[in-house]
C-alpha cells in the first residue's frame, strides 16, 4: 500500500466523518459550527481531487466553496438570528423529507453503479487540465451549469428577502 493509497482512505474518512458532523452535530446546536464542518468536508474533498491530479478543481473547491459559499452561508446564518427553541426542535415532515431524498439518491447511484461495466470505472479519461474541462462543462453540461447559477441566484435573492427587517 503505497502513500497516495493511504492518503486516500485518510481524505475519504475525513470527508465522510465531517459531513455526517454537518447534519448531526454531537458538540453544538449552534449551525456555526457544522458550517465549519462543512468547510473541513470541502477541504478534504479538495485532498481527493489533488489525489486524482486534478488539482484545477481541488483549487476551485477550495477558492469558490471554502471560501465564497461558506462566508455566504454564515451571513445567512448570522443574519436570520435563529433562538436557541427553534433551533433544537426536529420537525417530522423535514426528517422524512431528508430520508426520502437520501433514499433516492442512494438508489440512483446504485442503479447507475450496476449499470456501469467495472472497466469504465477503473479508466480516467482526463487528468484534471482546464481546457478537457472547460469543453466539457460549457458543451456537453451548459444548462445543468446555467440551472445552477440561477439557482444560486435565487438563493441570493431568497437571503436579501429573508434578511430585510420589516420596515413599519
Amino acid at each position: 500500500m503505497g502513500i497516495s493509497d493511504i492518503l486516500f482512505y485518510v481524505f475519504a474518512a475525513m470527508t465522510l466523518s465531517c459531513a455526517a458532523l454537518v447534519i448531526a452535530n454531537p458538540f453544538s446546536r449552534n449551525p456555526v459550527t457544522s458550517a465549519m464542518f462543512l468547510v473541513l468536508t470541502i477541504v478534504s474533498m479538495a485532498g481527493l481531487f489533488v489525489l486524482l491530479h486534478a488539482f484545477f478543481l481541488a483549487a476551485v473547491q477550495i477558492l469558490v466553496y471554502a471560501g465564497a459559499v461558506i462566508v455566504l452561508f454564515l451571513f445567512v446564518i448570522m443574519l436570520l438570528d435563529l433562538k436557541a427553541e427553534a433551533r433544537r426542535k426536529i420537525k417530522f415532515y423535514g426528517l422524512a423529507a431528508g430520508v426520502i431524498s437520501v433514499g433516492a439518491i442512494v438508489a440512483i447511484f446504485a442503479r447507475n453503479l450496476r449499470s456501469t461495466p467495472l472497466h469504465a470505472l477503473a479508466s480516467p479519461t482526463a487528468q484534471g487540465g482546464t481546457t478537457a474541462l472547460g469543453l466539457l462543462l460549457f458543451r456537453q453540461y451548459v444548462l445543468p451549469f446555467e440551472v445552477i447559477s440561477v439557482l444560486l441566484l435565487v438563493a441570493m435573492v431568497g437571503v436579501i428577502l429573508l434578511s430585510r427587517k420589516d420596515s413599519k
